[in-house]
This record gives structure tokens, C-alpha cells and sequence, in this order.
């Protein structure tokens, strides 16, 4: 209640709360929604976790995204910028990436939820994280209003930091494996792409004026 009535008076002091476009709307409403629902299932997924240190990254991921949430409603509201600014997480995972394929078990369905395991768990989430990343890339282009793009837009290289933290976590356990190519076959698509020297001969215009490629600098 009060902070539905902040939100109120904020409006009624003739904040642009309503300097969005229609597409906007929606699309807001899916991106916070698609929050809470993240939210809400890291919530559940605490009841299962039985790793310490996925119960850390749960709990200190969550909080971030709380903090998100509550940024990205209260610009949205309002049309202004919001009462503190972006933060950008910083996660705790080592960045080292054990390469190859181990032998494990095949996976299946679980039977009950006593067969809920850290590795299915952590699984969830990463695939929620990664969603969301995306949705929020896909409404930060659509957004009209100057403050919520940049909040949303702030937010998808934090969402990448997420879900890359839930990767190493998987990776460090097996949960994750990253197999490779061969090194013949990898030093050759190393090789397909090379920088191109210089800038390319610029094409004559429609009003028959040599367009200039090269960038400029102020």
C-alpha cells in the first residue's frame, strides 16, 4: 500500500509517468512478470538445494534480481529516472572451464522429488536466466521511454553474468560438460575469418557522389 500510494504521488505531481508507447506496455508487463516469475522459482528451487554453495549463488542471485525488479517498476511507474541507480553483479565463480566429456549417467525424467538433485536444479535455473536475457534484449529495442530502455538494457549484461556463474557452477561439478573439436578442425575455423586491411573502394551514390565508409572521428 505504500508503495502503490508513492506511485500515486508521483503522479499527481505531473511526473511524464505516461511518455510510453502502446508496444511498450506489453511489453513491460511480460518483462516484470517474467521477474516475479523467476523470483518465485528460485524461491522454490531454496526448498531443494542441498549444496551449500548453489544455496549461496541462489540466495545472492536472487537478491540482485529483487533489486532489478524493484528499479525496473518503480522507472516504469513514474517515467523517471529512478530513486537510485543500476548495479552490476559481480559473481564469485572462478572463470576457469573444465573442457572434455566425462562418463555419467543417462538422464531421465525424475520419478518423485526425491529425485530432485543441485544438478537438475541448477539446470532450471540457468535455463530461466538465460530466458529472461533474452526478454529483456527483445524489449529493450522496443522500448520508447529514454530511462527504461537504458534500465532494461543495463540489466541483460548483468543476466549474462547470472547465468554464466550458474554455468561454471555446472561446469565445475559435471552438471555442464563443454566437449571440443579436434585441434586440426578448430585451427581451421580459427583460420576462416580474417581482419580486412584497410576500408573497401567506395561505391559511386544514386546523386553520383562517392559515398566515404571510413568512420569519423570528432
Amino acid at each position: 500500500m505504500q508503495q502503490q500510494n508513492y506511485f500515486n504521488n508521483q503522479n499527481q505531481q505531473g511526473l511524464p509517468n505516461f511518455n510510453h508507447g502502446g508496444h511498450e506496455f506489453f511489453d513491460m508487463h511480460e518483462v516484470l512478470s517474467g521477474t516475479i516469475n523467476v523470483l518465485d522459482q528460485f524461491m522454490l528451487f531454496r526448498t531443494f538445494v542441498k549444496d551449500p554453495e548453489l544455496l549461496d549463488i541462489i540466495d545472492r542471485q536472487y537478491s540482485f534480481i529483487l533489486s532489478q525488479y524493484n528499479l525496473t517498476a518503480e522507472c516504469f511507474a513514474t517515467g523517471r529516472k529512478p530513486s537510485h541507480e543500476t548495479s552490476t553483479y559481480m559473481m564469485q565463480q572462478p572463470t576457469s572451464i573444465q573442457y572434455g566429456i566425462k562418463p555419467s549417467q543417462p538422464k531421465k525424467p525424475n520419478q518423485s522429488l526425491a529425485d530432485v538433485k543441485d544438478a537438475g536444479i541448477s539446470g532450471h535455473m540457468l535455463g530461466l536466466i538465460k530466458t529472461h536475457a533474452s526478454l529483456l534484449t527483445m524489449s529493450a529495442v522496443e522500448v520508447t521511454n529514454p530511462v527504461v530502455r537504458r534500465v532494461l538494457a543495463s540489466q541483460v549484461q548483468n543476466f549474462i553474468e547470472l547465468a554464466y556463474e550458474i554455468f561454471l557452477y555446472q561446469n565445475k561439478h559435471a552438471y555442464y560438460q563443454v566437449p571440443q573439436l579436434q585441434q586440426n578442425d578448430m585451427q581451421s575455423m580459427l583460420n576462416t575469418f580474417v581482419p580486412t586491411p584497410g576500408y573497401p573502394q567506395s561505391p559511386i551514390g544514386n546523386q553520383g557522389i562517392p559515398a566515404n565508409f571510413a568512420p569519423r572521428y570528432q
